[in-house]
């Protein structure tokens, strides 16, 4: 079953027991770290098509409709549901390269992507047959992810939390301290989701592409400060 990572940056454990000039506390500092599973409930699927012809124009005007037909098919395929967008447009010239020579053009290739976006993931490997089927010279990728990770996010961090406080207590245990609270908790919590790709294949004669949706690991660190005497 695959897995995938989605990481709040991880800060390392250390542990500090220090007094500072003045009246500043003494101090205990701890990490903890933990990981939540949770099955992707949204797909992203690129599709693309290339042409190629002796002019921009003419690779332009196949591509377009080459994509229409894709776009077509899946939108019959998805019924409403979920979202089509263009990710990608573009127009290049193609040479041929020989040792000694100058470069000579060989035509132009129009390349179109598109991502489907789902949140019925049964869906995803009749999306990639269909895509075959209509038109589509390659799928670049397909990833899964959470519409909402928030709650396992927060989740994470709870249990990040817990941890970290209770390795700072246990060592204020062991050093016969006194806790007497949390000075201060952090986490960098500015992470994005950024799922990874499934898979990456040219496209071949469909036959009912098995699609395995695997989980995800959210893993979230968290730094505790306790004040002990």
């Amino acid at each position: 079953m695959l897995k995938r990572l989605l990481s709040l940056p991880i800060l390392f454990s250390s542990v500090l027991f220090a007094q500072q000039p003045g009246k500043a506390p003494h101090t205990i500092r701890a990490s903890g770290e933990a990981t939540v599973s949770a099955p992707p409930d949204r797909a992203e699927i690129s599709v693309a098509v290339s042409t190629v012809d002796e002019t921009a124009e003419a690779a332009a005007a196949q591509n377009a409709r080459q994509t229409t037909q894709v776009l077509d098919a899946l939108k019959r395929l998805m019924k409403g549901t979920g979202a089509l967008k263009t990710s990608g447009y573009s127009i290049n010239a193609e040479y041929q390269y020989e040792q000694g020579q100058t470069p000579k053009l060989t035509g132009y290739r129009a390349n179109n992507s598109v991502l489907a976006t789902v949140d019925d993931l049964a869906l995803v490997g009749q999306i990639i047959d269909q895509a075959a089927l209509s038109g589509a010279t390659s799928i670049p990728g397909v990833s899964f992810t959470l519409r909402d990770d928030a709650a396992v996010r927060s989740k994470a961090l709870a249990e990040a939390a817990v941890k970290a406080r209770a390795s700072a207590e246990a060592i204020a245990a062991a050093l016969n301290l006194k806790v007497l609270g949390v000075l201060d908790a952090q986490t960098n919590d500015a992470a994005n989701v950024r799922p990874l790709p499934l898979m990456q294949s040219r496209v071949a004669a469909p036959n009912s592409t098995p699609i395995e949706t695997g989980t995800l690991d959210v893993h979230a660190s968290v730094v505790v400060t306790l004040e002990v005497q």
